[in-house]
């Protein structure tokens, strides 16, 4: 009995991975958190759900985090109001891929929504 429940536990495991990772779960709940920040912060829904479903796929959640984590410096308005604004505060992260990420992002959904 002990055994079918250990193997049970482990098949359970093993399904949320599966699901996690092949199926998208977690990528929908992290690209829908990002759509909603997105929009929170002043960006039109089409641009923030194409660049969240660009960035969702193509960012670790430690390149999200620092996203996330990104404020405003002395003087600057909370929310950029420029994209030059916008990509001067994601160069604060000091990651490469993350810009290229985001600016490319921007770029391509700016033309998709347009």
């Amino acid at each position: 009995m002990k055994r079918v429940l250990i193997a049970l536990a482990l098949l359970a495991i093993v399904g949320v991975i599966v699901w996690a990772t092949i199926g998208g779960g977690m990528r929908g709940t992290v690209e829908d958190r990002l759509e909603e920040q997105m929009i929170a912060r002043g960006l039109p829904q089409p641009m923030a759900e194409c660049m969240a479903g660009r960035m969702a796929e193509r960012l670790s959640v430690g390149q999200l985090r620092k996203l996330e984590n990104l404020q405003a410096e002395a003087g600057e308005p909370d929310i950029p109001l420029t994209i030059a604004e916008f990509l001067e505060r994601v160069r604060r992260v000091d990651d490469r891929e993350v810009l290229e990420v985001v600016a490319s992002s921007a770029a391509i959904c700016a033309f998709a929504s347009g």
